[in-house]
């Protein structure tokens, strides 16, 4: 096993495109880390400067105590799944598992052996003389898997393993996968555009925009102390309510109200106020305006509020107690839930 040093990496494509940007990390020694963000933002290219597959026009990449920065991908000790899992076609289940064995031109016996343990784990013995031709996607993905495993590399790189899947095969196999990570303690660095994905299964998140990493943190941090605007604007099931606002006597105005302000701001100051619609409740002493429009998420409701200055505001409820369309609604912050953030580069001032 071994962790992951990229420092001052920039990768930069033929037509100019800076796909990465100046950009420092670090993935510890059998972490399960994520890289999330929107199309475009850099982090397959990151995840292949790891792998080799993309070099770098500035910085060093370390796996372990070695410079891999210039080093080929096959010297690199790490072991990649694509999007698309990337099987040959013509092999068996089995053949595909052993691939990295055979092209070290281990015996064939310790191939049989290593292809029938990988795939004993994988819930896989029973299918290890189909093609992936008669395999579901789910099965398609273990065997992937498999094969990465079977590679007995240091580090498991994974582009949007997960994509290809139905919501309830990616369910299922989001589980799986941590599992599968607790138990061979394997430092992976997986991609994903899908932030519910990268909250469930990560120990830490990277999320970039622009070739940069905009917060590194664990699940729990990106979610409830986003670092900027960027970030609390993309995680979330639900998004954040970010309303412009102005500090007036110790207290923020903004939608039409108030709420209450962020210690230390002199009257005044612009500032835009966040608060996740699971943590405004109905009550006094906050926004008021009428219901627009809600929308059933099963066991709660995401409810639109239209303030009195036309802004919209998301708040939820539990089922069956929804309020009915053009009801007068008021809703307050929970305590210690309102975030306050510059408004003009973005960052988090405090939270109140």
């Amino acid at each position: 096993m071994a962790a992951i040093d990229i420092a001052g990496v920039s990768t930069v494509y033929p037509n100019g495109v800076r796909a990465v940007d100046a950009l420092d990390l670090h993935v510890a020694d059998g972490e399960l880390f994520a890289l999330l963000g929107p199309s475009g933002c850099g982090k397959t290219t990151l995840l292949r400067t790891i792998a080799g597959l993309e070099v770098p026009a500035a910085g060093a990449v370390a796996i372990g105590p070695r410079d891999v920065t210039r080093r080929q991908p096959g010297e690199r000790g790490v072991a990649m799944v694509f999007q698309d899992y990337a099987l040959f076609p013509h092999m068996t289940v089995a053949e595909n598992i052993a691939y990295p064995l055979r092209v070290r031109r281990a015996p064939r016996s310790r191939q049989r052996e290593a292809a029938a343990e990988v795939a004993g784990g994988l819930s896989l013995s029973g299918l290890l003389d189909r093609r992936p031709g008669q395999l579901s996607g789910g099965q398609q993905q273990r065997a992937a898997l498999g094969r990465a495993v079977a590679a007995g590399a240091d580090v498991l790189l994974l582009d949007e393993p997960l994509s290809n899947l139905d919501a309830r095969l990616r369910l299922e196999a989001r589980t799986f996968l941590k599992r599968l990570q607790r138990e061979l303690a394997l430092t992976t660095v997986f991609v994903t555009h899908d932030q519910a994905e990268a909250l469930a299964l990560a120990d830490r998140v990277a999320v970039m925009e622009a070739g940069r990493i905009r917060q590194v943190g664990t699940p729990r941090e990106v979610f409830q102390r986003p670092a900027d605007t960027f970030v609390a604007n993309f995680i979330g099931s639900t998004p954040m309510n970010l309303l412009t606002a102005e500090v007036r006597d110790g207290r923020v105005e903004c939608a039409g109200g108030s709420l209450p302000g962020l210690p230390g701001l002199a009257d005044g100051t612009p500032v835009v106020v966040g608060v996740r619609p699971e943590y405004l409740t109905r009550g006094d002493d906050g926004l008021t305006g009428r219901v627009a429009v809600v929308e059933n998420l099963g066991v709660s409701s995401l409810v639109t509020l239209e303030c009195a200055d036309g802004t919209p505001v998301g708040f939820t409820v539990p089922e069956h107690e929804e309020p009915a369309p053009g009801e007068p609604v008021s809703v307050r912050a929970a305590p210690g839930r309102l975030l306050f953030y510059g408004a003009e580069d973005g960052r988090l001032l405090g939270t109140g």
